[in-house]
């Protein structure tokens, strides 16, 4: 008994051990006994080669090939079953999804061998110096061979697959297993396509077989001493086949061999061309898993970034710069202008632009620039009809734009947002902020220093770019909010708690009013009781009246009214008062939807804050006029105190702020909430000493 028998018996009995050992711990595990079945089939197909290599008669060594094919019918079907369900989560999806192919996998290679026997081998052929035969394939034998490769194909995809989707420990669990039968199937694949190319079976590559089996069995058993490897919840994707290096691997290998073969029978043949594409298939394997190992590919990268192509940005330190620089950004109005400071350091831009769209998605808004002032931008700033083409543009189309040469009418709203300021800073890009298919701001860079084009690597940049301030804008705006709910609430308690302590007092005080008259002999007590009670009771019921308003969701009831005869009733109930005059100044207005109770209340906010601000002569101009065709305005301007920019920015629409000794800070808090739920908008400008402007601006016809 030579060697190459030795190794087809003992690869025979290595496999039939690991079957039963399968067998028995298989439980209900579809993919255990799956594994156990192909081993098993693996074992007898072994065996039928060892016995047709140990025949004496030529007839016996074909009967024992012909079972060895029977056998051979028998193998796709386990180990497809196996690789769509080894160490996978969601192995019942991938089953229910390729049911079809596993059907085909099991019956088609036995209903060839039951059904077309005869036609498996059709001839022998002597070769060789030594004699020895060749089995001349059938057209049924050929089919289970074409079957038997694509079966190694798409078991060897599945694998890839899996060891892809696995990570960490997983990964190290599963590695032996993967590794030895995908050695086992790349050696069947090899001669399954030998004998495709030839139509003929050469018992001398059966030894390729062998040798394979116990090896994989090897790695097998090493597999199997590592514990919970067929209990694992790997979870690939459903797109097996997309991006598969095995399948790319298997498609250049056939391809090189069908033309090899092509060359070698025009020459005239090769009698080493079988080791030679053998060759071809390890090397191709060796490059692959070189090129899968995470080790190999940074060392890759490393060496072509520092003697091919080094890039244009350290990436790591460009984005370190960028999230520090904005992560502590809890304003909205200083995070953009972080985001453009740090977007011209970046990419050498001279002229950077943040424009925000509106919540109704109708207009841009100026956030911040490196080069715009707001009064330039508000002059630039595109009208609702302009700004309706862009947004519909970036939403199909979110990625980093060139603007520069586009002839679009979008492209001209946008150049015209951002002009050109040397005329020669290269290309101006335009970066969408998208976050679920609508766009929430815009980013637009030009005049690069030198006038450097933007390159592959800076698109790419801006793009990365352009996903961190999407999540940055979004996780602004929610904390923001969430401040404010968290404000309204704590107002909100406090509030309820004012009231109720409040009206124990009025309580109190009213008892006090009608035990009164039990001392009203007392002029002195009476008249000095009266004064005090009455006072008390007046201002109690004053702060509960404010403090009650804010209680619940504030309700208007707008109706068709003159702006100017609103603000005049509200200013007829002051009397004159010295050191402080108020003087007003109206023009025609359109009519606007007004509850003209509730609005009187910001006039009175307003007279009241610009008396309390005076500390010498005061004086309050009101103003009445159009602003554009959408909008009127109100404007009111005082010499008071002023306010700080910090104040602006942080607390002079918030509920208990407030630069009055005596003020509870609510006075422009529900002037705001007024004014918004009438559909209008309120700014502010104030210099510290000089005085400060409110505008008021309400929509026409709402």
């Amino acid at each position: 008994m030579n060697l190459s028998v030795l190794l087809t018996f003992g690869s025979a009995a290595l496999a039939g051990i690991i079957a039963i050992g399968a067998a028995i711990r298989a439980g209900r595990a579809v993919e255990r006994w799956a594994f156990a079945a192909g081993m098993a089939v693996l074992a007898v197909e072994r065996i039928c080669s060892g016995l047709m290599a140990t025949a004496i008669s030529p007839y016996a060594m074909f009967q024992w090939q012909v079972w060895r094919l029977t056998a051979l019918a028998l193998i796709p079907g386990p180990w497809l079953l196996f690789s769509l369900g080894y160490a996978r989560g969601n192995a019942r999806e991938f089953l229910r999804q390729w049911r079809l192919v596993l059907g085909a996998a099991f019956l088609l290679p036995i209903a060839i061998v039951g059904l077309f026997r005869p036609a498996l081998i059709v001839a022998t052929t002597a070769v060789g110096e030594d004699g020895h035969l060749v089995y001349n394939l059938g057209a049924a034998g050929t089919a289970l061979y074409l079957i038997h490769l694509i079966t190694a194909i798409l078991l060897l995809v599945n694998l890839e697959r899996t060891f892809r989707a696995a990570v960490g420990t997983v990964r190290w669990r599963i590695k032996y297993m993967l590794m030895g039968v995908g050695v086992l199937f790349l050696v069947r694949l090899f001669t399954a396509s030998q004998a495709l190319l030839f139509r003929g079976i050469d018992p001398d590559l059966n030894i390729l077989n062998s040798g394979a089996l116990l090896i994989a069995g090897l790695l097998i058993l090493r597999s199997l001493f590592r514990a919970g490897h067929f209990l694992l919840d790997v979870y690939p994707s459903h797109s097996v086949l997309q991006g598969s290096v095995t399948l790319l691997l298997a498609g250049v290998y056939l391809l090189i061999v069908g033309v090899l073969a092509k060359i070698v029978a025009y020459l005239g043949g090769d009698a080493s061309f079988a080791l030679k594409t053998l060759v071809v298939l390890v090397l191709l394997v060796l490059l692959t898993v070189l090129l899968q190992s995470d080790r190999v590919r940074l060392h890759l990268r490393r060496f072509i970034s520092r003697h091919f192509q080094r890039p244009i940005h350290d990436y790591r330190t460009v984005w370190r710069k960028f999230t520090d620089g904005t992560a502590s950004r809890v304003e909205q109005t200083d995070y953009c202008r972080a985001v453009v400071r740090l977007t011209a350091e970046i990419f050498q831009s001279l002229s950077v632009s943040f424009w925000l769209v509106d919540d109704g998605r109708e207009e841009l808004t100026y956030a911040a620039s490196s080069s715009l002032t707001s009064s330039q931008a508000k002059a630039l700033q595109p009208d609702k009809a302009e700004v309706a083409p862009v947004l519909r543009f970036m939403r199909e189309h979110p990625e980093p734009v060139d603007i520069e040469t586009r002839a679009d009418d979008w492209a001209a709203t946008l150049r015209r947002c951002h002009p050109d300021e040397f005329h020669k800073g290269s290309s101006r890009v335009c970066v969408p902020i998208v976050d679920g298919g609508e766009v929430l701001a815009l980013i637009i860079l030009g005049d690069r220093v030198a006038g450097a084009a933007f390159a592959e690597q800076d698109i790419d940049l801006l793009k990365s770019i352009g996903d961190q301030v999407v999540s940055g804008l979004l996780n602004v705006r929610l904390s923001q909010r969430l401040l404010q709910s968290r404000e309204h609430e704590a107002f909100q308690t406090m509030a309820t708690f004012f009231v109720h302590d409040l009206k124990n007092a009025a309580s109190t005080l009213n008892l006090m009013l009608q035990n009164l008259p039990d001392h009203f002999d007392d002029p002195a007590f009476r008249e000095d009781a009266l004064r005090g009670v009455g006072k008390s009771v007046a201002h109690i019921n004053h702060l509960i009246s404010r403090l009650g308003e804010l209680r619940s969701e504030l309700k208007i009831s707008p109706v068709d009214s003159d702006l100017n005869e609103v603000v005049a009733a509200a200013l007829g109930a002051f009397a004159p008062v010295k050191d402080f005059a108020i003087q007003s100044q109206p023009s025609p207005l359109p009519r606007v939807k007004l509850d003209r109770d509730q609005f009187a209340k910001v006039v009175t906010n307003l007279v009241l804050n610009a008396r309390e601000a005076s500390t010498g002569p005061g004086r309050l101009e009101l103003s009445t006029r159009r602003s554009g065709e959408a909008w009127v305005l109100l404007e009111a301007t005082d010499n008071g105190g002023g306010m700080t920019p910090e104040f602006l920015a942080r607390s002079l629409f918030r509920p208990f702020q407030t630069t009055k000794k005596t003020g509870l800070g609510i006075g422009m808090f529900q002037c705001k909430m007024i004014i918004e739920a009438h559909g209008g908008r309120i700014t502010v400008e104030s210099s510290l000493g000089k005085g400060t402007t409110f505008r008021v601006f309400l929509p026409v016809g709402k």
